[in-house]
């Protein structure tokens, strides 16, 4: 074989040997055909280049001479190549590493972030529940003092009718003496009367009679008057005895909820407790439990 052809056999050798490098350094497939391409197509364009500079009518000589020169550009076209597909797997090797740590950083910094909400999630929470029972604390506080408030607005307003109760009954008791003592002097004065009309029988026989009478009259409208105040006592006794024992009753069984509000305005006034009118159903029901406990306890005491 003439060293003409052994030139032109390396040259058309050598872009394969380029492309298996290439091959070797770029690990996408990608990169791969890319790479075999181009050195296809340099090592087709380097042969035709020596071909067509070759002279016509030249000597072999020339021409080998020629083809030496152009396949040593070959060559050092390829040691680019393989150098370009080196920086080449190089720069494809840093970038993944970059990849890589940037991936690690975005999981570390996920991580992070995760667990930076649950600790501040877990902070609103606590703070919350801290809110939430400072709240409750203060609502049920205030409640139970405006419960104790009323409470006691209420045995006071029980205490003041009962008072007032006390106040009629003492004075219904001094009509009662007031009517003994009106009787008693009728009777004096009945007797007077007749002793006088005795006396002056046998002058005024007539007016005696009807002085009598009236002194008669009177003491009964006196006597009457007495029987209707100890009948009104009796009546106002009973009804309280009974009123007493029907809140008992009432209370203990629960059944003031099936009252009428009516009934038990008049219940509620009945016991001494003011205002009835103007309360609801359920305020007149709790006031009139509370005077029921408070008599309860009262008599206990007693």
């Amino acid at each position: 074989m003439s060293m003409f052809e052994r030139t032109r056999t390396g040259l058309r050798e050598m872009p394969s040997n380029t492309a298996w490098l290439l091959s070797k350094a770029l690990s996408p497939a990608e990169a791969l055909e890319d790479a075999a391409a181009g050195a296809r197509d340099r090592g087709r364009k380097v042969t035709a280049a020596v071909v067509d500079a070759a002279p016509v009518g030249d000597s072999v000589e020339i021409r080998a001479r020629r083809a030496q020169d152009a396949a040593e550009r070959a060559r050092e076209a390829e040691e680019r190549a393989v150098e370009a597909a080196r920086e080449s797997k190089a720069l494809a090797d840093r970038a993944r590493e970059v990849s890589e740590r940037g991936q690690a950083r975005v999981k570390d910094v996920e991580r992070e972030t995760s667990r930076e909400i649950k600790r501040r999630v877990a902070e609103a929470q606590k703070a919350a529940d801290e809110l939430v029972k400072r709240e409750r604390q203060e609502a049920e506080a205030d409640a139970e003092e405006e419960l104790q408030e009323v409470d006691d607005e209420v045995e006071d307003e029980v205490a003041e009718a009962e008072s007032d109760a006390e106040a009629s009954q003492r004075r219904a008791e001094e009509l009662v003496e007031d009517a003994t003592e009106a009787l008693a002097e009728a009777r004096r004065l009945a007797d007077e009367a007749a002793e006088a009309a005795r006396s002056a029988a046998q002058e005024a026989n007539l007016q005696a009679q009807q002085l009598q009478d009236e002194a008669k009259q009177r003491a009964s409208d006196a006597e009457a008057r007495l029987k209707a105040v100890e009948d009104l006592r009796e009546r106002a006794a009973a009804t309280a005895k009974r009123t007493a024992r029907e809140l008992d009753r009432e209370t203990t069984d629960g059944g003031l909820d099936a009252y009428k509000k009516p009934e038990l305005v008049e219940l509620a006034t009945s016991i001494g407790i003011e205002k009835g009118t103007t309360m609801t159903k359920g305020e007149l029901v709790d006031a009139i439990t509370r005077a029921a406990r408070r008599r309860a306890r009262q008599g206990a005491s007693a």
